[in-house]
Parts: structure tokens; sequence; C-alpha cells
């Protein structure tokens, strides 16, 4: 986790990946760079606190499943810790939701949707409520979901620059870009 009274943008992740736990730094994997990509934000940027919360379901590595995939997120984290962070953090203007454990919890239930998929796709209806923070479903960016990458275009196409969009006119534009 990382939070910073600043942040203006909160990533609301799963929970961190073993590497990520292991090195104490959130995303600190190739989910991590591809979700910098999808941001299009540097590293140092990313790692700011004070731009950039991230805030987990869970706060350490939950282990594995018998396939070898990251176990649920640990849920008294949430419940134990997140009214209290969220309260810290009064300059959010955005929340991305990412995956479905997140989703469930940031998400109201109108929109949770039966699958991430649909979801995800109705992120404009979501992203437009009268909120603050507005919130923004994604995909996880682990390469387990290239397929669903592949198989919904318009995440790319247009949800993508819309985020991107949105971060710069949050945080500005990045010094030295």
């Amino acid at each position: 986790m990382q939070a910073g009274t600043g942040a203006r943008v909160c990533i609301a992740s799963q929970a961190p990946g073993n590497k990520a736990h292991q090195k104490g730094l959130p995303f600190y994997d190739p989910s991590g760079v591809r979700l910098r990509e999808w941001l299009a934000v540097s590293e140092e940027r990313f790692y700011d606190p004070e731009q950039f919360a991230i805030v987990p379901m869970g706060f350490c590595f939950p282990g594995y499943d018998s396939k070898g995939g990251d176990l649920p997120p640990r849920r008294e984290c949430a419940e134990t810790w997140h009214e209290s962070v969220f309260a810290a953090l009064p300059n959010l203007s955005l929340i991305l939701v990412i995956g479905q454990y997140s989703q469930r919890y940031h998400l109201p239930k109108r929109h949770r949707e039966k699958t991430l998929t649909a979801t995800v796709a109705n992120w404009r209806a979501i992203l437009e409520e009268d909120n603050e923070p507005a919130v923004l479903p994604m995909p996880h960016p682990s390469w387990r979901n290239n397929a669903w990458i592949r198989n919904n275009p318009w995440f790319e196409a247009e949800l993508l620059p819309e985020l991107r969009r949105r971060i710069e006119a949050l945080l500005g534009p990045e010094s030295g870009a």
C-alpha cells in the first residue's frame, strides 16, 4: 500500500503478488509495467504517494491456489482498514477499481454486473455518474488477461485514452514529457 494525503488518483487493486510483497512495493512486477503503460505514467510518478495512492483489498500476498494462481485477497484487511484509509485521502478525484474483488467493494450493486467484462464495458456510465471521487472499473493488468484484452479491443481503443486524458488533467503533464 502507498498513500499520501495529496494523492488525486487511487489504484484500488486486489492484493500484492508474491514478487511485489517480497519487495514491499506494489505492482513491482510485469503487471505493474503494463498498468503504468495503461496510465501513460513513469515509474517515478506512479510511486509518488502524493500523486497515486495504491490501496489493495488485501495488504499481503495471500498465497497460491492448487493451480498456481494467487488466492483471493484476505477479507480482514478491507474490513479493518479501508474506511480509515480512504477517509485519510481527502483529495482523491479518481479511483481505478482493478479486478472483481475491488469492484465488488467500491461499486454500488447497480453497477456490479455478472461478469468483469460486463462491468468494465459499462465504464462510461459508471465514470460519468456525479460521484466524487469518480470511479472507473478496469481488468487486472496481469499477463493472465492477455486473451481478455485481445477479445475486448474497445478497452484499449476507448477506455484507455479516456483514462490517460483524466490522469493528465488531474496530475498535469509529467516533467520532461
